[in-house]
């Protein structure tokens, strides 16, 4: 069986956390628990403002990522506004040696795409750092184009990728092809943990799926029961009711 870079996550330390200052008063993570993470591709998803992407940032930074995304080697920052939920988390990682990894941050993608420009201008005799992003300026590119020139050409095999809304840029036929993407990655040893509003990402076979409910507790649920899936496909099975509903 395939072995997990990261197996769980928890809080620590619950007796010195004041659950009343943010992050700990918002619900899903003053009700965190275990977390046990698939080899493959884990899943946290629910509505805006859940807590969902603030449990995703904490854990790209206590695994070593910049909180504005990029690799363990980007350092740059625009705005401090990370939690400080990182401090408090406790990760269980297997001994498995990891070659690769990457946070990518839709929201701030722009600012990580404008530090490759800015170091790239220095002058340097060391290979250009955007030869490891296909060697076109990500700005140069449509923001969907952008997200695909990055995991072609610098996602690779045995690496653990945080994705926070990747599909923010992609139409529903590229994140087809972004499910295939990721799909090729985890034959070659690597693995996901993604946040997503995106029915079509979410659909990945045998993944494991967290949906953080109105109530900001986190549960276990299959495909089929998220608000992401029901919703959806009620409103393409009966778009005219629901237009007649809003009046439209």
């Amino acid at each position: 069986m395939k072995e997990n870079f990261l197996i769980s996550l928890n809080l620590k330390n619950k007796e010195n956390i004041n659950f009343e200052e943010y992050p700990f008063s918002v619900s899903s993570i003053g009700n965190l628990n275990k977390i046990i993470f698939h080899p493959n591709i884990t899943y946290i998803v629910g509505e805006n403002g859940s807590g969902k992407s603030t449990i995703l940032e904490a854990l790209a930074i206590h695994q070593g990522f910049n909180a504005e995304g990029g690799t363990k080697n980007f350092n740059f920052s625009t705005n401090k506004s990370h939690s400080i939920l990182h401090r408090h988390l406790k990760i269980k990682r297997s001994t498995k040696m990891l070659k690769d990894g990457f946070f990518l941050r839709a929201e701030s993608f722009f600012n990580f795409a404008s530090n490759i420009d800015n170091l790239d201008s220095i002058p340097s005799n060391s290979p250009k750092i955007i030869n490891s992003y296909g060697c076109k300026s990500l700005h140069e590119q449509s923001h969907g184009e952008s997200f695909f020139s990055l995991m072609q050409n610098r996602f690779g095999d045995n690496g653990l990728y945080i994705l926070d809304e990747p599909e923010a840029a992609l139409s529903p036929s590229r994140q087809i092809t972004m499910l295939a993407l990721i799909h090729d990655l985890i034959q070659r040893g690597s693995q996901f943990i993604i946040s997503t509003h995106s029915p079509i990402l979410l659909s990945y076979p045998n993944a494991l799926i967290y949906e953080i409910n109105n109530e900001g507790y986190i549960n276990k649920v299959l495909y089929e029961e998220t608000d992401i899936y029901l919703n959806t496909t009620d409103f393409l099975s009966n778009y005219k009711k629901f237009h007649k509903k809003l009046k439209l």
